[in-house]
């Protein structure tokens, strides 16, 4: 027994397959966006959706966190609790001046004290379980089912498509210890593969029906006609 090892893989213990992180599309998120009923809401996730932090770090923010000038917010990371700058968007800086213009003189005021709080009197730090809800609502609207982390993916995919940054970059950006956690938001969605396979079956019933152009005489150069014509060689 003491030889014994337990087996992770074999006849009884298949390879579960690795689950492919769900992004939110583009139209989606614009219609979810819309539905937000509240700056403070706006605010958060355009601070989600660019930062590409998680729920709990970025509820865990200060007010001194936050640096408009740079474009950046401060956040301590969940599994090394580093402490790491992240940009975002500029949108995201305009929505959440917006909340604290609303706020103000409502909530105590300090640089240590929490960037998000809630918008019903008595007004309290949010919490992860309230901003769960908050967006619980908004998808119950929309007949959706979208989480928070859906929102860390959506980013991360999208960034991780971008053909100017490096997979370094992203790794970066969402404080992945491992490249490998990162490559997973290359993979396409499955959607997008059926788009392709169907595009490219169009292409060829198109390249079928296509009447194809009859041999050149003797003596004329095809080069020389299918500039004439327009044709590519």
């Amino acid at each position: 027994m003491d030889a014994w090892k337990h087996e992770r893989t074999g006849r009884y213990r298949p390879t579960v397959p690795r689950k492919l992180p769900r992004a939110i599309p583009d139209d989606r998120f614009n219609e979810l966006f819309a539905a937000l009923p509240s700056n403070r809401d706006r605010a958060l996730v355009a601070f989600w959706i660019s930062t590409r932090a998680r729920a709990s770090e970025l509820l865990g923010a200060r007010c001194c966190d936050v640096d408009p000038g740079r474009q950046v917010v401060t956040v301590v990371r969940k599994g090394s609790r580093a402490v790491q700058q992240v940009p975002a968007s500029g949108d995201a800086f305009v929505w959440l001046r917006l909340y604290q213009e609303e706020m103000r003189g409502r909530v105590a005021k300090g640089q240590t004290q929490p960037l998000w709080w809630t918008l019903r009197r008595p007004h309290r730090p949010l919490t992860y379980h309230a901003a769960h809800r908050m967006f619980e609502r908004v998808n119950d609207s929309l007949g959706a089912n979208w989480t928070l982390h859906d929102l860390r993916h959506s980013a991360a995919t999208r960034m991780a498509r971008d053909p100017k940054l490096t997979l370094t970059d992203v790794q970066w950006v969402l404080g992945h210890a491992h490249l490998t956690t990162t490559e997973v938001y290359l993979a396409p969605r499955t959607e997008e593969l059926v788009a392709d396979v169907l595009a490219h079956h169009a292409r060829q019933a198109r390249a079928r029906d296509e009447p194809v152009p009859p041999p050149p005489a003797p003596g004329y150069d095809p080069r020389s006609l299918d500039v004439l014509f327009g044709r590519s060689s």
